[in-house]
């Protein structure tokens, strides 16, 4: 058996990764089993038709990100207006947050062909193994987590009302939301798993991929058997950047979380983070307004000029150049063996449609309607085409000693800042791990159309160039839940679970 560590949002979910690695499996088996779970039980957080990235680094060899996220459906339906079948919802999560839900949101979901690749090109256990404690956790029922709850208390109204089936599972007769604890049935998602681990292809075009495709044609959305039956999984070059003495591998374009993560870093490490508490916040913002505006101007939409504007912002932030410096819903698990093997997932199905198929328990994705990340549209997509994502599963390597660490984090817009402020914080601070999660946090955005600064206690943020301070009175999800695991030759593996995301570690 390999000595493995995992971190991860939950404890079910950990211990999850922990049963497959005592039965032989390494960290990618790990890896793969925690997120299904997670995928299955972090009620409204996630669901099974999300999709996902995960970022696999073995020692020796290159880092590897494996795209398996969702892609724009409608193939073979001609000409059709994207608005059908959806609506607008509204709910106070960090502010005020704009969704579109409904069947017309739902993207091809591409989470288990990307699982499945990354099985078969590095996993040690079979694909059905892999499957089973999610199997056993849906057919007797699980407990509500605290991150889950806390997210339904959001958005049950707004996204899982409207679903007479979604409505009957999270609620109690008296319409009250499934507090933290209570127990979660979903009716069929046991047998639908049970397909899954069989074969995937059963998902993309098999009979429950019809049963899915027909159920979400039915009622207006997009998504037809052809999406599924021609999605593929895909394995892609990281972008790469550098940070102190660490080599950092992220996800690459199409998406541009790890596109914009690396621009940070690059950032950074010209301007350092200072001798001090103040220094170290203001050249933080600096960096996160720089290439988040980098982004909202070149990036969002971009498309197939996207590798080109993504080239163009690490060369400007790698000479920290005055040109760029002027300008919840999601999962993720970090999994090292004591091989080195180091994998990082992270998955998301946005904010949820609220669409669950009749007969399968298979919650589906809203990725078509989270409206932070299409600013300008997806009328000029055609289907097929890879969506935008926030996401960045990272691996970094130290040079001077072999040292690994798997790193991530959900949190939609949050993902790329908090992981760069752990990372900067760990990495060119010398932070320990520990104390770099905890650290208190800082994000750039712009909330009500007011430019602000949203902070943690603990920060001396005051008005910068602009920007008004957004104060939280306590540490919050909102601000990412990042799980870390590092190997070191001197500390060996050691686990750090973000208490933002009542997140959890496991060790066998």
């Amino acid at each position: 058996m390999t000595d493995l560590t995992i971190a991860a949002g939950t404890r079910i979910t950990a211990e999850a990764g922990a049963t497959v690695a005592k039965q032989g499996g390494n960290a990618v088996d790990a890896a793969i089993a925690a997120a299904i779970v997670s995928m299955c039980t972090d009620t409204g957080i996630m669901s099974p038709g999300c999709g996902a990235f995960i970022t696999i680094w073995a020692p020796g060899d290159e880092p590897v990100v494996i795209d398996g996220y969702a892609e724009m459906p409608g193939s073979g339906l001609g000409c059709k207006r994207f608005a059908e079948a959806t609506h607008e919802v509204v709910f106070d999560y960090g502010g005020d947050t704009h969704q579109r839900v409904g069947y017309g949101t739902i993207a091809t979901p591409g989470g288990f062909a990307g699982l499945a690749l990354a099985s078969r090109q590095f996993g040690r256990l079979p694909w059905s193994r892999l499957l089973e404690p999610a199997i056993q956790r849906v057919e007797r029922g699980f407990p509500l987590t605290g991150g889950a709850a806390e997210y339904l208390l959001f958005t049950h109204e707004a996204i899982y009302s409207w679903h007479p089936e979604s409505y009957r599972i999270l609620h109690h007769e008296d319409g009250s939301p499934l507090q933290e604890g209570d127990l979660v049935r979903v009716p069929y998602l046991a047998d639908t798993l049970r397909s899954i681990a069989r074969d995937e292809a059963s998902l993309y075009g098999g009979e429950l991929g019809q049963r899915i495709a027909a159920g979400v044609r039915a009622n207006g959305g997009l998504l037809g058997i052809e999406d599924l039956e021609s999605y593929r999984a895909v394995a892609r070059v990281p972008v790469r950047a550098r940070i102190g003495d660490w080599d950092v591998a992220s996800n690459p374009p199409p998406a541009v979380g790890g596109s914009c993560l690396a621009g940070m870093l690059l950032i950074l490490e010209r301007l350092g983070l200072g001798n001090s508490l103040d220094d170290s916040v203001r050249h933080t913002i600096i960096a996160q307004r720089a290439v988040l505006g980098y982004r909202a101007t070149h990036l969002d939409g971009a498309h197939q000029d996207l590798p080109r504007e993504v080239e163009r912002l690490l060369a400007l932030a790698n000479l920290a150049d005055p040109t760029l410096l002027s300008a919840p819903s999601t999962s993720h698990i970090s999994v090292v063996d004591s091989n080195k093997l180091a994998c990082a997932v992270t998955a998301s199905a946005g904010y949820g449609s609220g669409v669950m198929v009749d007969g399968t328990g298979f919650w589906l994705n809203n990725s078509l309607g989270e409206l932070d990340l299409h600013t300008k549209g997806l009328s000029d997509l055609t289907p097929g085409t890879r969506l935008a994502s926030n996401m960045a599963p990272t691996i970094a390597r130290r040079r001077s000693d072999g040292a690994v660490l798997a790193i991530g984090s959900p949190g939609a817009s949050r993902i790329t800042t908090a992981i760069a402020q752990v990372l900067a914080n760990f990495a060119a601070k010398d932070m320990d791990l520990l104390a770099a999660v905890e650290h208190p946090r800082l994000h750039v955005e712009v909330a009500s159309g007011q430019k602000t600064i949203a902070f943690e206690p603990g920060l001396p943020v005051v008005s910068m160039q602009g920007l008004k301070p957004r104060p939280f009175v306590e540490p919050s999800m909102y601000f990412g839940g990042v799980q870390a695991v590092l190997w070191s030759p001197k500390g060996g593996l050691l686990g750090v679970a973000d208490a933002r995301r009542g997140g959890s570690v496991a060790s066998v």
